[in-house]
């Protein structure tokens, strides 16, 4: 079976500037895709190449095995939200989904099945020039899934979302991954694709930096160990005599092992007869990863 989107050294040039340069990545089914990089780094232009609204200058991106151009069924093979969505101020959030939906040849009754599934059922007969940001985000998620789509790509979902709607936007996608969907998602909220995604893509100037595994990069970027008691100083000798790389810890005595796991610096205690109160992996969040891949500081795009 074909990548739900596979993505394949793609490049996109305006003029002089090369906003996409020899870009792969892909996404599976079933699986939600944390898509991530610093304003500039290319992620909208790679989406819009995905959707076929611009032109690539080389390579292919391509949705269930062909570039959108190509697909049969665009409406039943991929849904997008982009740019927050486009709506008609005056026309309601219900005679929104049904302009869509009378286009790809979708039923009243699906649009009524989404206002129930976005939340928005009351408020179906509001101008959209009414609308919070929160409720655009959401009209603009049951437009995407009008025709029952396969693959999903978000820019920005979370957008204008508060706390409570945040919490369902990601039960939502899990439900949707969980139905065997592929979700590709662009965010700025690093924290929330931490609890969302299960891969991440992380691009910069256009390039690929890496795709894994959420767990697998998380681990693979551990902040090292932390330890606390009564003879951490003596253990820092020891360990910084056998190579390894020692610091205090935040003024309170404990001290952080950046290259050596728990069983390591374990071993060493036990091997000296140590005392210690406190023995701890030091977690990154996936903001910290991302700052140290990308070199970046402050607030992600």
């Amino acid at each position: 079976m074909a990548q739900a989107i596979d993505v394949q050294g793609l490049s996109k040039r305006f003029g002089d500037k090369l906003a996409v340069d020899d870009l792969s990545f892909s996404v599976e089914f079933g699986r939600i895709v944390g898509f991530l990089g610093p304003n500039g780094a290319g992620k909208t232009t790679t989406l819009r190449a995905l959707l076929g609204l611009i032109a690539p200058t080389g390579g292919t991106a391509t949705i269930v095995g062909q570039p959108f151009t190509s697909l049969s069924d665009p409406a039943g093979t991929v849904g997008a939200v982009l740019d927050g969505g486009m709506f008609h101020p005056g026309r309601s959030g219900r005679n929104h989904l049904r302009t869509l939906a009378r286009a790809s040849g979708v039923s009243d009754a699906r649009v009524e099945e989404l206002l129930e599934l976005v939340q928005l059922k009351q408020d179906g007969r509001r101008r959209t020039k009414g609308y919070s940001l929160g409720m655009r985000q959401r009209l603009g998620l049951a437009a995407a899934l009008l025709g029952d789509p396969r693959v999903l790509v978000l820019d920005e979902p979370a957008n204008g979302l508060d706390p409570q709607g945040i919490r369902w936007l990601r039960d939502f996608l899990r439900a949707l991954a969980a139905e065997g969907r592929a979700v590709l998602v662009s965010s700025h909220v690093l924290a929330e694709v931490a609890q969302t995604a299960d891969d991440v893509v992380v691009i910069h100037r256009g390039r690929s930096i890496l795709q894994s595994s959420l767990p697998e990069l998380l681990a693979q970027h551990a902040g090292g160990t932390r330890v606390a008691g009564p003879d951490v100083g003596r253990l820092a000798e020891l360990l910084r005599a056998d190579g390894a790389a020692v610091r205090a810890a935040d003024g309170d005595g404990s001290i952080v092992v950046s290259d050596r796991d728990g069983v390591q610096v374990g071993r060493m205690i036990a091997a000296n007869a140590i005392v210690i109160s406190e023995l701890a992996p030091v977690a990154q969040s996936l903001e910290d990863v991302f700052f140290e891949l990308t070199g970046t500081q402050g607030g992600p795009a």
